[in-house]
């Protein structure tokens, strides 16, 4: 049964603390459990970042919009910005099954959408459900266009390494020396460009390894011999693992390092702890979607990207 609002009232902030990611969590089991979809809302992520960072001012940038009734949390929008101010703001969020058509999502769209105004977004894609019905309907309601999709794919439980497989790659952990280098990197594998200089070369990159690390993921170079072939960015928080950014040098393609590194990147995550390890790729890549699945991993679901007008 619908309900309706009798104390409404929205929590701004600009990192999350341990209360508030543990109701969100709540919300964020029922919703899912509700409608069957899945949720990208990089809490673990975010907590890291609040738990590494000094105390946020209150004039600082707001990233978190939660709506409350009473002292019950019915919705929630959160922005992530991942590599900085040169990379667009990814935007998702969730209303309570119950308090659905009140308007609570339309007002913390609106909000979050004055915010990114306000801090002038090179961009901002909403993220939603491929099977999440209320989601894609609102999206096609604001009018935004849609860019991509990407599959969640979690490693079966029974998938084995093979020794031979890994070919002597080895991992060195990247530092913030190497922002440059993991820029040019990120540019090949997936189209990111940051403001360049005349010589190409990105002034100031934003992914900073060190950095990123305090919010638990780790960047490494990997290393066949002395010689850089490619890279990996592992996350594990709570026995999940989680692979991203993964990619070999064109002139080292078509060796088999890409399964190499995966295989490298496994094998890493499980000695730190992980008891489940999952990865996102694109929908339309299908070099990679079949390395995955060779390799041991089904896809969960799918999410698709929007970009707001």
């Amino acid at each position: 049964m619908e309900k309706t609002l009798l104390e409404p009232w929205i929590k701004l902030k600009n990192k999350l603390d341990q209360k508030d990611c543990e109701m969100i969590r709540a919300l964020q089991t029922q919703c899912c459990s509700h409608d069957q979809i899945a949720l990208k809302l990089e809490l673990d992520y975010k907590l890291a970042d609040a738990l590494n960072s000094a105390d946020a001012s209150p004039l600082q940038n707001i990233n978190e919009f939660m709506c409350f009734e009473g002292e019950r949390l019915i919705g929630y929008i959160g922005i992530c910005s991942f590599g900085g101010s040169q990379t667009p703001f990814e935007v998702t969020g969730m209303v309570h099954p119950e308090y659905r058509r009140l308007g609570v999502f339309s007002k913390l769209h609106e909000l979050v959408i004055a915010e990114c105004k306000r801090r002038n977004a090179t961009g901002v894609l909403v993220l939603c459900d491929k099977k999440a019905a209320a989601g894609q309907e609102f999206i096609k309601k604001i009018g935004a266009s849609y860019e991509h999709s990407e599959f969640e794919m979690y490693l079966r439980s029974d998938a084995e390494i093979s020794a031979d497989s890994l070919q002597d790659i080895t991992f060195q952990k990247a530092t913030n020396a190497d922002a440059r280098e993991l820029v040019r990197q990120n540019a090949i594998y997936f189209g990111n460009h940051e403001k360049q200089d005349n010589e190409g070369t990105p002034f100031e990159p934003t992914l900073l390894p060190e950095e990123e690390e305090k919010h638990g993921v780790t960047i490494y170079f990997a290393e066949k011999g002395e010689q850089i072939v490619g890279k990996a960015h592992l996350q594990q928080t709570n026995g999940l693992g989680g692979i991203y950014g993964l990619g070999v040098l064109p002139e080292n393609r078509g060796k088999g390092l890409g399964r190499a590194i995966l295989l490298k990147s496994i094998e890493k995550l499980r000695e730190t702890g992980a008891n489940e390890i999952m990865l996102q790729v694109a929908t339309e890549n299908a070099a990679a979607l079949n390395l995955y699945k060779s390799c041991g991993f089904e896809q969960t679901s799918a999410m698709d990207y929007f970009k707001l007008k």
